[in-house]
């Protein structure tokens, strides 16, 4: 049943040992690449490579996403480390070694979707139905990553090729609105040509439903405010198209076994994976390197220790949760606040009362190391078809306020919280905020509800005691900018966000 990286564990031992560096270090347009891409075997092991590609997304989403909004005050208590300038909305973040590992990863996971999509349209190994999954997989990956690049960078490079670094070097950042062209292209072909679900080990793999309900983010995203910025926000009202696919997800629950858990925190239960909720997730196995470490991002070695977990001393210091967050958005008796945050710990006579996230450390999932783990990632779950869907109809669209409490009072009732009566897109995005704490989903909500600037400048002064954040949250500086050794690379062929 364990999956996607059960075969990478082949891949990469058999015959991506060729392949990889093919796939990593070199074009994989080159001339070697057709000789590999012969059998079936040959275009499954290429698959697995693209899927691979996506297992240093969590940590990055982290650093990018969740420490960057209001849930987080990731200031470093001895000296700066590379994630304080993110916290900070620093002007050099250009050179921030988390900025440029986003653009090069995400880059790279559409090279390796690209070069299969070539291959596939090359060669005639692969015939029929799986043929055509396979491309609706290798075009989902790389909507998914254009996806994250427009969110985070605005204007990208749009590349539907395996290319030469010669011919990359001429190709410049096309409009936010040419990309969400491909995007949308590509999750439309998934959400035709993938399957439901699936059994045995091709449980993880994305399907339809997946392509559905990450087609209705980027409606919902292209919906939001422009802020004035070239950015994933184009003001677009295209609720109702949101509200179509996740009304399908909705009706579909029975033959699509999407369903809320019972309780809050068998979500994330390393013995209940691929549960009724999750409808798109990242899979992990403990096998040295192919388990997560994505928790361990937060997680101090003291509170391992507390759990008689007997990693050797290495991970970085707490980035703590906000105190808003903690003692303000939740309430004493939200039953998700207990799993979602660990209020401070006292290991060998050491004490740090900073709330950190500990949602998805469980010593069930353990491997070898700290940054082996096997829990899974979930990237999209049936609690979030329901938030946006609520959106939509707080927005005006496909129904009303009354149908949106319907679909956010379960979530309530399942945290131990008293049922809502009215609803505002306000307080309804601070109850995603409470629902998906550590999940790294409130940095675009913000950006996408239009909240994200009053937000932002409201909680610097509440949250900011070391006074880091040392100038106003502008519009500018919503996006990312271009990472430096990308405009170093191929000089004037990039301009640079405003604001760096």
């Amino acid at each position: 049943m364990k999956r996607i990286f059960l075969f990478l564990t082949i891949a990469c031992g058999v015959a991506l040992s060729g392949c990889e560096k093919d796939l990593d270090q070199t074009p994989i347009s080159n001339g070697s690449v057709p000789d590999f891409y012969k059998t079936a075997a040959d275009f499954d092991q290429a698959m697995t490579s693209v899927y691979s590609q996506l297992r240093g997304f969590p940590d990055r989403e982290v650093i990018l996403s969740e420490l960057r909004s209001d849930n987080m005050y990731a200031v470093s208590a001895i000296g700066s480390r590379d994630w304080d300038p993110i916290n900070n909305f620093a002007s050099t973040l250009s050179i921030n070694p988390y900025v440029a590992d986003a653009w090069a990863s995400d880059f790279s996971a559409i090279f390796r979707a690209n070069t299969l999509l070539d291959q596939l349209a090359a060669n005639g190994a692969v015939t029929g139905s799986l043929r055509i999954r396979y491309e609706a997989e290798a075009k989902f990956i790389r909507a998914f990553m254009y996806f994250d690049l427009v969110r985070k960078f605005g204007k990208v490079p749009v590349i539907e090729h395996a290319l030469l670094p010669q011919e990359v070097s001429k190709i410049p950042r096309q409009d936010v609105a040419q990309v969400y062209t491909l995007i949308i292209s590509d999750l439309q072909f998934a959400i035709t040509n993938l399957p439901v679900s699936y059994t045995g080990n091709n449980i993880g793999r994305v399907t339809a439903g997946a392509a559905k309900g990450i087609l209705a983010q980027v409606y919902l995203t292209r919906s939001g405010p422009t802020y004035g910025i070239n950015g994933p926000g184009l003001g677009l009202n295209e609720y109702g198209k949101a509200s179509v696919l996740l009304d399908d997800l909705i009706a579909a629950r029975g033959t699509a076994r999407y369903a809320l858990q019972p309780t809050y925190a068998a979500i994330f239960s390393p013995t209940n994976e691929n549960n009724s909720e999750v409808i798109f997730d990242i899979q992990y196995i403990n096998n040295g390197s192919l388990g997560s470490s994505f928790c361990n991002v937060v997680v101090p070695d003291g509170y391992y220790g507390l759990l008689g977990l007997t990693f050797s001393a290495g991970s970085v210091e707490i980035k703590p949760c906000s105190n808003d967050l903690v003692n303000t958005s939740y309430a004493t008796t939200d039953l998700r606040k207990g799993v979602n945050i660990q209020s401070g710990y006292t290991y060998q006579n050491v004490t740090d009362t900073r709330p950190f996230y500990k949602k998805y450390v469980n010593v069930a999932a353990k491997g070898a190391n700290r940054n082996d783990w096997s829990i899974n990632y979930i990237v999209l779950r049936y609690a979030d078809i329901l938030m946006m869907k609520a959106e939509c109809l707080v927005r005006g669209v496909g129904g009303s306020t009354a149908d949106a409490l319907t679909l956010i009072n379960p979530l309530r009732v399942r945290a131990a919280q008293p049922a809502l009566t009215t609803l505002t897109l306000e307080s309804l995005m601070e109850e995603r905020r409470r629902e998906f704490a550590g999940e790294n989903l409130r940095w675009n909500d913000l950006m996408r509800s239009g909240l994200a600037l009053t937000v932002m400048n409201a909680w610097v002064p509440k949250d900011d005691v070391g006074n880091k954040i040392t100038r106003p949250i502008t519009a500018n500086l919503l996006l990312y900018p271009v990472p430096q050794v990308e405009l170093s690379s191929a000089p004037g062929l990039y301009e640079q966000n405003p604001g760096y």
